[in-house]
């Protein structure tokens, strides 16, 4: 049996578990191309295809039965991909904890935009759910919005949630929506934004952050039709540019620092780009077809994420 089969075989009886009301056939299919994607770690539709191990050896089948797959709608990202969510969220807030998630867009040229949420495991994250937009602007509120939602269905009953974001996302529409729901957040704002003061002096946030290492700020106006929040700004010494961070509380240098969480995020856009399943590559053109692409890549790395925590756990290194 060669390696993409074992993989496959894996996979399938794990997501048989997993998702026992899903088609078999899809099982079948879904874990093949999961397997063959661990071993060939490409989006090259072409390049996948003729690993798979299926019973023809024309190239142009293989091709033709990918395609079929990414098409088809009962790979559903949402619905495949509720129990991996249910699960790492579950186990994001054990013992009280504050479940991380951050917020993440990322560009294929000019022809895609994809915005993805992610939950903070360990020293990194793991993809929870994301959208695909065709052309190169930012997704909007309401595309942010259809994500957030999902997030929200998933939570465990009374989890404490903090998002961050990055300096694409702030709006009054996702501070009102944070707020709505009783999410804490650090979001990362650009230097250029319209804040009114608490005395009512109008000014921006890049002239706030000159000349000064540390400020806090409660109960400030920001853009220009206002949106309540707090500022916390940090130049840290060798550093070009300041964090300037909206949160939902009173504003300290520590919670200022809560954003550093972010930066398990680049473990995972590591995984999905150059040092792994180089999705910058993919030359796919149409959202649903590119989602379910990021949908074989996601499951591939939670087995090998999985498949590492439990080395670690069965086989720690010795002291």
């Amino acid at each position: 049996m060669g390696t993409v089969k074992r993989l496959a075989a894996e996979v399938s009886e794990g997501l048989k578990g997993i998702l026992p009301n899903l088609r078999k056939t899809v099982v079948s299919k879904l874990a093949l191309v999961v397997g063959a994607m661990i071993d060939e770690q490409t989006p090259n539709t072409s390049e996948l295809a003729n690993v798979l191990p299926l019973d023809t050896k024309r190239q142009d089948m293989r091709e033709q039965w990918l395609r079929r797959l990414l098409k088809n709608k009962l790979l559903d990202c949402k619905l495949i991909m509720e129990p991996f969510a249910r699960n790492e969220l579950e186990k994001a807030a054990n013992n009280g904890q504050v479940i991380l998630l951050s917020m993440d867009q990322t560009d294929l040229g000019d022809r895609m935009a994809v915005i993805v949420i992610s939950v903070r495991i360990g020293d990194r994250a793991l993809p929870l759910i994301w959208l695909a937009e065709e052309g190169s602007a930012n997704i909007s509120f309401e595309g942010q919005q259809k994500i957030l939602e999902q997030v929200l269905s998933w939570l465990p009953v009374n989890a404490t949630v903090m998002l961050l974001a990055d300096r694409f996302y702030p709006s009054i529409k996702l501070i009102n929506w944070l707020n709505t729901h009783s999410w804490q957040y650090r979001i990362r704002l650009k230097s250029n934004l319209t804040v009114v003061l608490n005395n009512g002096e109008k000014t921006t946030t890049g002239v706030l952050a000159e000349g000064v290492t540390e400020r806090c700020l409660s109960n400030i106006l920001l853009f220009a039709q206002g949106v309540s929040t707090n500022i916390g700004i940090w130049h840290e010494t060798g550093h070009k540019q300041p964090w300037i961070i909206a949160m939902d509380c009173p504003p300290t240098l520590a919670k200022v620092k809560d954003y550093s969480a972010r930066w398990s995020i680049e473990p995972m856009f590591s995984d999905f780009k150059g040092r792994g399943f180089e999705l910058e590559d993919s030359k796919l053109q149409h959202a649903d077809r590119l989602e379910r692409l990021i949908l074989i890549m996601t499951l591939a790395m939670y087995w090998c994420v999985n498949a590492g925590i439990d080395d670690a756990l069965k086989n720690p290194t010795p002291i």
